[in-house]
C-alpha cells in the first residue's frame, strides 16, 4: 500500500516527543511525599534514659510494610546494636519494633527508619536518643544515594506503564466498537502492539526495581533473588504479578488474531477478485460478542492491578474508592488511547485509505461517554483525596489537581471543535454507490458521469440525461446532489489539527495523572500534619503554683510535671523551690487532682519524699480534659498552706 506523505507524519511526531519530554522531566522530579507520618517512638526522639531498653518501637499514622533493615540502630561508634528482624509490635499493622543487643554503653545512639506505607510509597527517617547522658559526637545516618538511582527510573517507567495501558486499551476499544476494518491496517496494529510491548516490558522492570525502590537499595540489587521473592509476596508485587500474566494471555490472544489476519491477506494476495475496489480497507473483521466480552475482562483487569495497590486501597471508603478508580483509569485510556489511534489513523493511514466518517462519529460519541465517566469518578476522587477546598491552593496535590482540572477543560474545548469538524464531515461526506442507485431509481432521467473525488480514488455523479438533445453536453451537476471533494477534504484537514492537538493535551493529562499517583493526598496530608503536630507536642505537662505560708521567706512554688500527661499511668514528679528560686526540702507534699466536670476525684497521688524531691511512679488518670490540682506543702512543724491550679490531661494517642 502506498504509504501518506512526509508532512503528514509531523503531529504524531510531535505527540511522542512531548510524551517523551514530559516522561524525563518529570521523571527527574524526585521520591514522592511521604504518604505515612511517625507519630510516637519508643524512646522517644532526643530523650534521655536512665536504664538501657530492650527494644525500639516506631508507631505510624496508617499500616506499614516491613523489611529486614527497615529499623537499624547506630551506637555512638556506629555500631549496629539491634538484634533479629523487624516486626509489628503486639501484631499493630501500624507499628514496627526491634530488640536491642545488651549491655548497651552510654551516649547517643541513631535510629534509622524505612517502611512502605499503605499505598505502596517508602518513606524513612532518623531520630536519636540518649543513655545516660548524651555524647559528645552523634552517628549521623548519610543518605545514600540509592533513593535516586532507583526512584527516578522507577518514576519514569510508571509514566511509560501508563501510556502502554491507554493505547492498549484504548486501541483496541477503537477497533472493536468504531471501526473493526480499522485492523487491517498496519499503522493502527502496530500501535496496538506498541501499547502491549510499553506495558509489558515496564511491568517487568517495576518488578524488578520494586524491591530496592522498597528498601533503599541501590539498582546492583534488581537481580537480587531473595529481594525479588519478598516484593513477590507483597501487594505491589502480586499486583505487578498479576498484570503480567494478564499481559501474557492477551499476547497470546493478539498473535492469533494477527496470524488470522496474515492468512486472509494471502488468501486476498493470490485471488484478486476479491480485491476491494472501495478506499476502505478490503479486510472486514466482526467481532463477537464473547471477544468484546474478553477484552472488557482483560481491561478491568489490567487497570485492577492499579487500583489495589495505590491511593485507591488506602484511606477513605476503599470498597468504593477500588471500583471507582477502575472506571477512571478504564475511561482515561478509551479516550486518551482511542484519540492517539485516531491521530494514527488520520495521519499515518495510506494514502487510498479514508477513515468512514461514520466510525469518527462512533468515537466521538464514545469519547464524551469516557469523559462524563472521568469527570465524575474524577470529582468523587478529588472529594477523597482532597478533603477541602483551602487543600486545592495549600498542598502539592491539590495544585496538581487544580492544573489537571484546567487542562482537562481545555481538551474539552479542543475536542468540542473536533464535534463539530466530525459532525460537518458527516454532513458533506461523498454519496456512496448504494445512495447514487436509490437516487437513479427515483429518477430515471439521470445518467452517471465519471467525477474525481480524491487522491487515488474516484467516483460517479448523477447528472439528468437531456432525452432531446442526445448529441448535446450533458446538464450541469447540482451541487445539491453530491457535494464537492475540496469541501470534505478542507473538513478533513481541520479534524485531523484538533484531534492531533486534542491527543497532545491528553497526554499532558496523563502526565499530570501519573504525578498525582506519585504525590501525597492533600486528606492524607492534613492527617499526617496533625499527627506530626501532636507528635512534637511536650511529652509531659508541668504545672508550677505559688505558695506563700505568710512567715518571713515563707514563700515559693512547687513545679509538678505528669509525664506524658495524657489519660492513662503517668509519672508524677514535684519539686518545691524556696524564695530564692532554689531546691528546698519540706518535711510534707500532698497533692489532689478532682474534674469538676465528671464530678471525679479528689485522687490522692500519695507523693514519696525521694530526697529532694516528691515523686509516684503511677498515677492513672482516667478521662481526658480539665484537672484541678490541690497541693498542701508544710514547710515547717506548723506553717503549711494550700494552693490549687488546673492542668490539661490530652487523651491517649489512638
Amino acid at each position: 500500500m502506498p504509504t501518506a506523505p512526509r508532512r503528514t507524519r509531523t503531529p504524531l511526531t510531535a505527540l511522542f516527543m512531548v510524551g517523551a519530554v514530559l516522561a524525563l522531566l518529570l521523571g527527574g522530579a524526585g521520591t514522592a511525599s511521604a504518604h505515612a507520618v511517625i507519630t510516637r517512638s519508643d524512646p522517644a526522639d532526643v530523650s534521655v534514659l536512665k536504664t538501657a531498653p530492650k527494644q525500639v518501637t516506631l508507631t505510624f499514622n496508617e499500616s506499614v510494610s516491613l523489611a529486614d533493615g527497615s529499623l537499624r540502630v547506630l551506637s555512638p561508634k556506629n555500631l549496629r546494636v539491634d538484634r533479629g528482624a523487624v516486626a509489628h509490635a503486639a501484631g499493630k499493622p501500624n507499628t514496627a519494633r526491634v530488640m536491642l543487643a545488651g549491655k548497651l554503653p552510654e551516649g547517643t545512639y541513631t535510629v534509622s527508619w524505612r517502611v512502605v506505607s499503605s499505598d505502596s510509597h517508602p518513606i524513612s527517617g532518623a531520630f536519636t536518643f540518649s543513655i545516660g547522658q548524651p555524647s559528645s559526637t552523634t552517628t549521623v545516618p548519610v543518605e545514600s544515594q540509592a533513593d535516586t538511582a532507583t526512584s527516578r527510573p522507577y518514576g519514569v517507567f510508571r509514566y511509560v506503564a501508563y501510556g502502554g495501558l491507554a493505547l492498549l486499551i484504548g486501541v483496541a476499544l477503537f477497533a472493536l466498537v468504531c471501526w473493526p476494518a480499522g485492523v487491517a491496517l498496519r499503522p493502527l496494529r502496530r500501535l496496538l502492539l506498541t501499547g502491549w510491548a510499553a506495558l509489558l516490558a515496564s511491568t517487568v522492570v517495576l518488578l524488578l526495581l520494586r524491591g530496592p525502590y522498597e528498601t533503599g537499595k541501590g539498582l546492583g540489587a534488581v537481580f537480587d533473588l531473595s529481594l525479588l521473592g519478598r516484593t513477590l509476596t507483597g501487594r505491589s508485587g502480586w499486583a505487578l504479578a498479576a498484570r503480567l500474566l494478564l499481559l501474557a494471555a492477551a499476547g497470546i490472544l493478539l498473535a492469533r488474531f494477527a496470524n488470522r489476519l496474515r492468512r486472509e491477506a494471502d488468501k486476498m494476495s493470490r485471488d484478486p477478485a476479491t480485491e476491494s475496489t472501495t478506499d476502505q480497507p478490503a479486510m472486514q473483521p466482526r467481532f463477537s460478542i464473547g471477544v468484546r466480552a474478553v477484552g472488557a475482562l482483560f481491561a478491568v483487569g489490567l487497570a485492577l492491578t492499579w487500583a489495589a495497590a495505590e491511593h485507591a486501597s488506602a484511606g477513605l471508603q476503599v470498597p468504593l474508592a477500588i471500583p471507582v478508580s477502575v472506571l477512571h483509569l478504564l475511561a482515561m485510556a478509551v479516550w486518551l488511547g482511542g484519540l492517539v489511534a485516531l491521530v494514527v489513523v488520520l495521519f499515518r493511514a495510506p494514502t487510498d485509505t479514508v477513515i468512514p466518517p461514520a466510525a469518527i462519529a462512533r468515537f466521538s460519541r464514545l469519547a464524551f461517554a469516557a469523559v462524563v465517566v472521568l469527570v465524575a469518578t474524577g470529582a468523587y476522587q478529588s472529594w477523597r483525596q482532597v478533603g477541602s477546598l483551602d487543600a486545592l491552593s495549600t498542598t502539592e496535590y491539590g495544585r496538581l489537581l487544580a492544573l489537571k482540572s484546567i487542562a482537562v477543560v481545555v481538551v474539552l474545548t479542543v475536542a468540542a471543535f473536533s464535534r463539530q469538524w466530525t459532525a460537518q464531515l458527516i454532513q458533506e461526506q461523498p454519496r456512496t454507490e448504494e445512495q447514487k442507485e436509490s437516487v437513479l431509481a427515483a429518477d430515471p432521467q439521470r445518467v452517471r458521469v465519471a467525477q474525481t473525488v480524491g487522491v487515488g480514488a474516484s467516483s460517479s455523479s448523477v447528472i439528468p440525461e437531456d432525452t432531446d438533445s442526445p448529441a448535446g453536453p450533458p446538464a450541469p451537476r447540482d451541487p445539491a446532489d453530491e457535494p464537492g471533494p475540496p469541501v470534505f477534504d478542507r473538513h478533513r484537514r481541520g479534524l485531523r489539527r484538533s484531534v492531533a492537538l486534542e491527543a497532545m493535551l491528553g497526554v499532558v493529562v496523563l502526565a499530570i495523572t501519573t504525578m498525582l499517583t506519585g504525590t501525597q493526598p492533600s486528606r492524607a496530608a492534613a492527617q499526617s500534619a496533625a499527627a506530626l503536630a501532636e507528635a512534637r507536642e511536650p511529652t509531659a505537662q508541668v504545672a508550677v503554683i505559688p505558695f506563700d505560708v505568710g512567715t518571713p521567706k515563707g514563700n515559693g512554688r512547687v513545679q509538678i510535671t505528669f509525664a506524658p500527661g495524657r489519660v492513662g499511668d503517668n509519672t508524677v514528679e514535684a519539686l518545691v523551690y524556696d524564695s530564692g528560686g532554689f531546691v528546698a526540702a519540706v518535711p510534707e507534699l500532698r497533692l489532689t487532682l478532682t474534674q469538676q466536670a465528671q464530678r471525679i476525684g479528689p485522687l490522692d497521688a500519695k507523693l514519696v519524699d525521694r530526697g529532694g524531691y516528691w515523686s509516684v511512679d503511677r498515677l492513672r488518670l482516667p478521662l481526658p480534659g480539665t484537672w484541678s490540682l490541690r497541693v498542701t506543702v508544710r514547710v515547717t512543724d506548723i506553717d503549711q498552706v494550700t494552693v490549687s491550679k488546673n492542668v490539661t490531661i490530652r487523651p491517649s494517642p489512638a
